[in-house]
C-alpha cells in the first residue's frame, strides 16, 4: 500500500491550536488565594496567553488560504507558510504563500503576504515571475475576511 501524505484542514488547525490554549489554562491558580483553584472559563480567558498577532487576521489567513496545503503554522509568531499548491485547471504551475501578521492591531500594514511561482519544466519545477498584483489580492482578501470577522463579533457581543 502506497504511503499518502497527511494534509490537515486549516480549520483542523485553527481548531486544535485554540484547543491547545484552552488546555493550558483550564486551572488557574488565585492569586493570593493560598491554594490553587479551578477557575471559569471567562476568569480563565482573562488571563489566557493571547496569541501575540490580531485573531481576526489570523483567522482571515487561515480561511483564504484553506485550499493550500499548509507547512507551517505559527499562531504566537504570525507565521503562515504554505507547501506548493498546483491547481488541477493549470497542473503545469504551482503556487507558494507566505504571510506574516506583525501586529496585534486589524491594520492593513500589519500584514505581509509573499507569492511564490513555479512552472513545469521538462522533469523538474523552476522559479518564475509572479503578477505583482497576486500578493495584493491576497492580502486585499485577508483583510476584507479580518474586517468581516470583526464586525460580526462586534454586533453579536
Amino acid at each position: 500500500m502506497p504511503f499518502t501524505r497527511f494534509k490537515p484542514s486549516v480549520r483542523m488547525i485553527a481548531g486544535l491550536s485554540a484547543a491547545v490554549l484552552m488546555t493550558a489554562c483550564s486551572s488557574v491558580p488565585i492569586i493570593g488565594g493560598g491554594k490553587s483553584k479551578s477557575t471559569s472559563a471567562s476568569s480563565a480567558a482573562k488571563v489566557a496567553p493571547s496569541m501575540g498577532v490580531n485573531s481576526y487576521l489570523w483567522r482571515a489567513s487561515l480561511e483564504t488560504l484553506e485550499f493550500m496545503p499548509l507547512a507551517e503554522v505559527d499562531p504566537f509568531g504570525g507565521v503562515i507558510i504554505t507547501d506548493w499548491y498546483a491547481s488541477p485547471e493549470a497542473p503545469e504551475e504551482r503556487f507558494k504563500a507566505n504571510v506574516y501578521i506583525l501586529d496585534t492591531n486589524l491594520r492593513a500594514d500589519a500584514l505581509k503576504t509573499s507569492i511564490f511561482k513555479q512552472v513545469r519544466n521538462g522533469g523538474g519545477w523552476t522559479d518564475a515571475a509572479v503578477d505583482a498584483d497576486t500578493a495584493r489580492q491576497i492580502e486585499n482578501a485577508i483583510l476584507t475576511r479580518a474586517r468581516e470577522l470583526y464586525i460580526a463579533t462586534v454586533d453579536n457581543g
